[in-house]
């Protein structure tokens, strides 16, 4: 995204590196489910002289809204409010997953991603009426509460006290741009902020959310892996710490991360450790034949969540369903990928 640089000194080049995209194409024609573009800097929300300073400000997860209207920051309140008050309470003895799904940019391929996530996801492990989608407008529809990280702070909230943390389990996908810090998100020009590793590590325990399958599609995403590791802890991200991945083109259905597993391994009757291997695969293939640097998309998965898995893939659609969208990578109308945030 060229959106300027958004923290001083150091972590300025890294950031204004990852988030440098010109404005989004978009149609001219009025349309009240266009996404809205990026077209002003990013704004500096570090705080300190130093970099350990910084750092820490940025563990933080700092967000900022500017510009935002009290009647959209109540529209998106009650958004917010009905969604999680539909959630369907957990069924005592059984275990239930509950799923959620969030775009943290604006850029409508995340919002495309998002939605179908949420019902592949939705379908793979039962959890219908217990699954949440956090996107804004993709071209087509703003029917949902927009991503945010405080949106997806409170959502978590909720969502704990309607679990048994002894049975339950939390499937999240998120999907944006990344960077080394964190999850980069980014809305219009009204919302920006970075969700760290440490934020969503204390968002989940705070939510008393033990079993977790965490599923985060984003550039550098394996920063995410050391923090949240646990026994308990399912993770699998688009790539590694010191990596980019591909896809992100506000025009496109997919990530390359998205179409390969959510498109396609998950839509299959297999466990989740041999689709994240399917989905590795994929990815290796287009990033080869694309001539990129890989992403190396990382997988850990503890050895309790290897118990409890079994349980709620047990409701997986025993066919396989069909991919949708426009492929992410496209052989016969192949161009060079769009990194995320590069664009």
């Amino acid at each position: 995204m060229n959106r300027g640089a958004i923290i001083g000194g150091f972590w300025a080049g890294a950031l204004a590196a990852l988030l440098a995209v010109p404005a989004l194409s978009q149609s001219s024609a009025p349309n009240p489910n266009q996404p809205p573009p990026h077209t002003l800097p990013y704004p500096d929300l570090g705080s300190g002289e130093s970099l350990p300073e910084r750092r820490k400000s940025y563990e933080l997860a700092p967000e900022l809204q500017r510009g935002v209207s009290a009647a959209q920051i109540r529209d998106q309140q009650r958004r917010l409010d009905s969604a999680l008050a539909a959630l369907a309470p957990q069924t005592p003895g059984t275990p239930d997953a509950f799923v959620v799904t969030i775009a943290l940019d604006s850029d409508p391929v995340f919002a495309r991603e998002a939605r179908e996530a949420a019902r592949v996801l939705s379908a793979r492990y039962g959890a219908g009426g217990r699954t949440l989608t956090l996107a804004g407008p993709d071209g087509t529809r703003d029917d949902a509460p927009h991503g945010s990280i405080t949106a997806l702070v409170l959502a978590l909230s909720h969502i704990g006290s309607l679990m048994a943390p002894s049975e339950d389990v939390l499937v999240l996908y998120t999907t944006s741009h990344g960077l080394d810090l964190g999850l980069a998100y980014h809305y219009g020009d009204t919302g920006y902020g970075v969700l760290s590793p440490a934020r969503l590590k204390a968002a989940l325990e705070e939510a008393g959310i033990r079993r977790r399958v965490l599923i985060l599609s984003a550039c550098y995403s394996g920063v995410f892996i050391p923090e949240l590791a646990s026994p308990d802890t399912a993770i699998l991200t688009a790539a590694a710490a010191t990596r980019t991945s591909f896809g992100c083109a506000a025009e496109n259905d997919w990530t390359y991360f998205g179409d390969a597993l959510i498109n396609r391994a998950l839509r299959q009757p297999v466990g989740l450790g041999e689709a994240a291997q399917l989905a590795g695969r994929s990815v290796a293939e287009w990033e080869t034949k694309a001539r990129v640097l890989a992403s190396l998309p990382q997988t850990s998965i503890g050895a309790d969540a290897k118990g409890w898995l079994p349980q709620i893939e047990a409701r997986m659609p025993r066919i396989a369903s069909a991919p949708v969208g426009r492929p992410a990578f496209d052989p016969v109308a192949f161009t060079v990928p769009v990194r995320a945030g590069q664009k």
